[in-house]
């Protein structure tokens, strides 16, 4: 068997998203196209209040229904700049890690698959106070696939 590789079809590419505050039900990134998610992690970038909010990640194709790809993380209450969440995709159900020091592990485990749609943000509790990025690094898994 000899491999075949599209050229139309990218290996990896990476998006950030707007800083904001997150709220629930957010869209961080809209995929047109089927993608394998690599990495997906999120940066504290103004000090969140003492809310006890939670943050999943979740997709929604077009035209389905939306499914978590992540438990709830631990609390963000009292995030300071320079905190990292980032995906774990261990299992569908596995929280974000949660790291402190603006260093912390990518997806260590393997990609996750999704149809065209969008990638959000499920909140738990609250809106955050602080201001977020939302980092993403993907495969494309057709050609003419892409995120923004």
């Amino acid at each position: 068997m000899t491999a075949w590789r599209d050229p139309n079809v990218q290996q990896e590419i990476s998006v950030t998203s707007a800083i904001g505050v997150m709220t629930n039900g957010m869209t961080l990134f809209t995929a047109v196209g089927d993608i394998e998610i690599l990495d997906l992690w999120s940066e504290c970038i103004t000090a969140n209040g003492v809310t006890a909010s939670t943050l999943q990640y979740a997709v929604t194709a077009t035209g389905l229904a939306q499914q978590t790809i992540s438990g709830a993380s631990a609390s963000l209450a009292s995030a300071t700049s320079g905190t990292i969440v980032a995906l774990d995709g261990t299992a569908l159900a596995t929280a974000p890690n949660i790291y402190t020091t603006g260093v912390g592990l990518g997806q260590t485990a393997r990609g996750i698959n999704m149809l065209g749609g969008l990638i959000q943000a499920i909140i738990g509790v609250g809106s955050t106070t602080g201001t977020w990025r939302h980092y993403l690094r993907y495969r494309p898994l057709e050609a003419g696939a892409t995120v923004s």
